[in-house]
């Protein structure tokens, strides 16, 4: 059995950092609550790195650099570089360039956490095993510009240590002594650490997984409100993937997206501008588009009995014609007011709500 395993193909660095946190999270971490408790200073310093550290990789590894979905003072460029850092989740210019990759190539081969692989696979089996070249940053010829990201590259292993782990632990030093500090390398630093890191691969491998797909299924990204949660905003990656310029993946009034929050506040105080976004009628026709494409489907189906196929077929027709109203207010530059917008968007719950119904009635 072991000798069949490719021990030439595990990439034993990154293995044993992301097995060895893990272990340490389950063992010593529990073991420090039990002998020592925990405060109110060791659970606001956990918060502190971990939404340091989180929303360092949601706005600045990835919208702001990967993406350029807006521009940064460089108090927070400096900010999101030491304490993206501290996520050990590599440089930016790997992480943008890995990510790059990704959306050039989503779902197949040349992706380098393609979910066609496998969930495992997409979560944290890219990282742990040597199953493709070494990136060679090929494509961030224009990050490899910035002095700040190209320091940060080349000292990306130091850096990544005092963010991590010197800095929580001796600031609670300072507060409390020898027990406060281990306190904090166990819990706002290793714990930390394995918890950040699997929200972050969760991008990766279940918002390929699970949710909707409300603007387009040419790839497998899934919008999902439990996943933005959990990812500070990133679950709505159906969306990110159709328009993955925009400093938003939320889009909606009730979208739960934290980092466009944040980053819309710094823009308002001056630390970020140029906020990148997609108008509202190339988002409703990308929602058009997939609305009608998934009708088309269920209509296809020869399985439908007769009654569903006519109760699809009239939702199906409504929304050609509302669709057809729309392109001739384009076509003749007649003003799109508020009201067709939501007209529209109505139009498009509602067939998407047939298809729903449909679906639980077949399931059923």
């Amino acid at each position: 059995m072991f000798s069949q395993f490719p021990f030439r193909r595990v990439n034993w660095l990154i293995s044993s950092f992301l097995i060895g946190t893990l272990f340490l999270s389950i063992t010593a971490v529990p073991l420090y609550l039990y002998f020592f408790g925990i405060d109110w200073f060791q659970i606001v310093l956990f918060f502190f790195m971990l939404f340091a550290c989180g929303f360092s990789i949601t706005l600045g590894y990835h919208r702001l650099f990967s993406h350029l979905a807006f521009r940064a003072n460089w108090l927070l460029r400096l900010f999101v570089v030491i304490f993206g850092a501290g996520a050990f989740e590599s440089s930016v210019l790997w992480w943008a360039s890995e990510h790059r990759h990704h959306h050039k190539h989503v779902d197949h081969d040349e992706d380098p956490y393609s979910i066609s692989k496998g969930l495992f696979f997409a979560h944290i089996g890219w990282l742990m095993f040597k199953l493709r070249p070494e990136t060679t940053l090929d494509n961030v010829a224009d990050l490899k510009k910035d002095p700040l990201l190209v320091w940060q590259h080349r000292y990306i292993h130091v850096i990544a240590f005092i963010t991590a782990f010197v800095f929580p632990t001796v600031i609670a030093f300072v507060w409390g002594g020898w027990r406060s500090a281990l306190g904090a390398l166990l819990l706002a630093g290793v714990l930390r650490v394995v918890v950040l890191q699997h929200c972050t691969f969760c991008i990766n491998s279940l918002c390929h997984y699970i949710g909707s797909q409300p603007y387009s299924s040419k790839c497998s990204a899934r919008d999902s409100w439990l996943m933005a949660i959990i990812t500070l905003g990133e679950g709505y990656h159906n969306y990110h993937h159709e328009f993955q310029h925009d400093y938003r993946n939320g889009v909606k009034p009730w979208h739960i997206d934290p980092t466009k929050w944040i980053i819309w506040t710094l823009s308002k105080i001056g630390l970020a501008k140029q906020l990148r976004t997609v108008s509202p009628d190339k988002i409703i026709l990308s929602e058009l588009a997939e609305a009608l494409r998934k009708l088309e489907s269920q209509l296809a189906n020869s399985a439908l009995s007769v009654g569903t196929a006519e109760y699809i077929r009239g939702s199906y027709q409504r929304l050609q014609a509302a669709a057809r109203g729309w392109t001739d207010h384009r076509t003749k530059d007649i003003a799109i007011t508020r009201e067709a917008l939501a007209d529209l968007r109505r139009e498009i719950r509602s067939a998407l709500s047939t298809l729903r119904r449909t679906e639980f009635r077949s399931a059923a």
